[in-house]
């Protein structure tokens, strides 16, 4: 066999060096601001489509929310973030969402025509860029 067969060269490390290296920038950019939003401030309520109530996110608070048809969705905002932790809906797939704290992330239940939505005063902002 011939030696010369089984050595590298210097094309054979292009794709997999190019292979990390997009790995990395993508790995980083994922959690910079300009993918993830800006941190927001305001917390909106929308139910059935109309907005039902707005409130500061660095204030802590606890709220009942009267959804669709009476149904209820317990919001509670603590430490810079809004969270869904109950809901009168058969399948709560609301309260198994995350926290949310940045512009423009929402939590949605269905069944109750519940919308939480994150707002920030970030005039500006890009979330993609198309050409």
């Amino acid at each position: 066999m011939d030696s010369s067969f089984l050595r590298f060269k210097k094309s054979d490390y292009i794709v997999p060096v190019f292979t990390v290296l997009l790995s990395a920038g993508i790995f980083f950019f994922a959690g910079s601001p300009l993918y993830a939003g800006s941190t927001g401030d305001t917390v909106k309520v929308y139910v059935d489509g109309k907005e039902y109530a707005s409130f500061p996110l660095n204030e802590e608070r606890d709220i009942i929310i009267d959804g669709y048809a009476g149904l209820e969705n317990h919001l509670v905002i603590k430490d810079g973030e809004a969270d869904i932790v109950d809901a009168h809906c058969p399948d709560k797939l609301c309260v198994h969402q995350k926290k949310i704290s940045r512009n423009k992330e929402t939590i949605v239940c269905l069944p109750n025509r519940v919308v939480i939505e994150i707002e920030g005063k970030t005039e500006g902002y890009v979330d993609a860029v198309s050409r």
